[in-house]
């Protein structure tokens, strides 16, 4: 007598789903060092200035090797961060692209965030040993300035909003900080938002705190 074990057939749709939530996500953590190259090299910004650009024109504006730039678009506008005109052999931002990668003014600006997950990456080793100990990590303890990444991920939400939304969103506050009162901004980080508080509101006095 023979014990046979019949496995169960592989669900090819379940599968493809899988596969597919998979690519997209590798797809955007291999765009994470690229993002940050063309944030920290002001790319966006150039491409954004002055309209559509081919790399050798792009190499021009920004004194850099036209061969990296290349590249550096290609896989941009096969990410859609960037669009191609194929017909003129040039690449170009949209105003829905420039206010994600390129206005650092915009709230919807998000080339910061890819910096946060290079940072968690970074992390990752200090991370896997509090597996085996259980102790934590601090935030101040980051392998990369982390705060500095998320920092300037919250500074467009802070501008566009803070002021603007969610402090008159709190019944009488505003007006309290308009005729001068005194806040203490708990976890403030680098300050920014106890800056564009202090700015809003010069009657008051504005402290920021931030343990790391």
């Amino acid at each position: 007598m023979t014990d046979e074990t019949q496995e169960s057939p592989i669900d090819e749709n379940m599968l493809n789903t899988l596969l597919g939530g998979l690519l997209q996500d590798l797809g955007g953590a291999f765009s994470v060092p690229l993002v940050q190259i063309g944030e920290s090299l002001g790319l966006y910004k150039a491409l954004n200035e002055g309209g559509a650009k081919t790399s050798a024109e792009l190499a021009d504006a920004t004194q850099l090797d036209e061969r990296y730039l290349r590249e550096w678009l290609s896989a941009q506008a096969a990410s859609n961060y960037i669009s191609y005109d194929i017909e003129a052999n040039r690449f170009s931002m949209s105003l829905e692209q420039a206010f994600i990668f390129a206005n650092e003014d915009s709230p919807f600006y998000l080339a910061p965030a890819f910096s946060s997950a290079a940072a968690f990456a970074d992390n990752m080793p200090k991370v896997k040993e509090a597996f085996r100990t259980g102790e934590d990590v601090a935030w101040g303890d980051q392998s990369q300035c982390l705060s500095c990444a998320v920092a300037r991920f919250f500074r467009p939400g802070y501008q566009n909003h803070l002021v603007q939304a969610w402090i008159p969103a709190l019944e009488g506050v505003a007006e309290k900080l308009q005729a001068g009162g005194e806040v203490a901004d708990i976890g403030c980080g680098h300050g920014i938002s106890t800056m564009v508080m202090a700015q809003a509101y010069p009657e008051s006095r504005v402290h920021g705190f931030d343990f790391h």
